[in-house]
């Protein structure tokens, strides 16, 4: 019995450790991954690799609008716009905005549903790059600790840019320069504050607005954005 108790012992040992190394593994890929990304701009990201998925199963032809422009080279506006919407916070958090974070559980709670996610723009960036939409606790949890390597290796300036060039605008819309070519016909560095305002308004549900360029809830929440564009703080 002994005998039986120490090998199941060792067994279970050898498991855990096995589980440890395949973890370290997978955070020194990704890590991996943000160190070369400091430097060279990614091509793509796995959020994106996923909408190209869905819609060549209805379009084998299906193609992203996508084309990397440099941080320099998008409007100041679109970064102050981005910054209202989106984190406010951005340039004085490391990674975490708690205060939003329980106001987003507290909004959730109280509606009894998941209608707040209070991610900040890095913790954004981490999921887009990475992962996927799946609301797991496991997902969660890969994300806080890719979005602490993003702020350890990069400073904020680095973040935003990537984060720029591979959010979501729209079906098959990704990046700055692409959503101003696709609804202003303008480059990136060209928009207007109400152009970029409206844009910002449009993060959270991009393809919904797309459909729907008339909602009066956008209009308001671009004027909105509009207002508190002048003290947005940008790297």
């Amino acid at each position: 019995m002994k005998v039986a108790f120490a090998r199941m012992g060792r067994w279970f040992a050898c498991l855990l450790l096995a589980i440890i190394a395949v973890f370290l593994a997978v955070q020194m890929w990704y890590f991996a991954h943000i160190l070369y990304w400091t430097v060279n701009n990614p091509a793509s990201s796995r959020f994106m690799e996923l909408r190209l998925e869905a819609q060549r199963d209805k379009n084998p032809k299906a193609r992203l609008a996508h084309n990397w422009v440099e941080y320099r080279n998008i409007s100041v506006h679109l970064k102050r716009a981005i910054i209202v919407a989106e984190d406010a916070k951005f340039m004085d958090h490391e990674g975490f905005d708690w205060d939003g974070i329980q106001r987003a559980l507290d909004k959730n709670q109280k509606k009894g549903a998941v209608v707040a996610g209070g991610s900040t723009i890095s913790q954004q960036l981490a999921k887009n790059l990475f992962l996927s939409g799946e609301r797991t606790w496991l997902r969660k949890g890969q994300e806080a600790l890719i979005t602490a390597m993003l702020e350890i290796a990069m400073d904020k300036r680095r973040i935003f840019e990537i984060y720029m060039n591979v959010v979501e605008w729209g079906e098959g819309v990704f990046g700055a320069e692409a959503a101003a070519r696709h609804y202003f016909g303008v480059q990136a560095s060209r928009l207007t504050p109400a152009q970029a305002a409206r844009l910002a308004a449009m993060l959270p549900r991009p393809r919904f607005f797309q459909r729907n360029p008339g909602s009066n809830y956008l209009a308001e929440y671009s004027a909105t954005i509009l207002s508190r564009m002048p003290q947005a703080r940008v790297p």
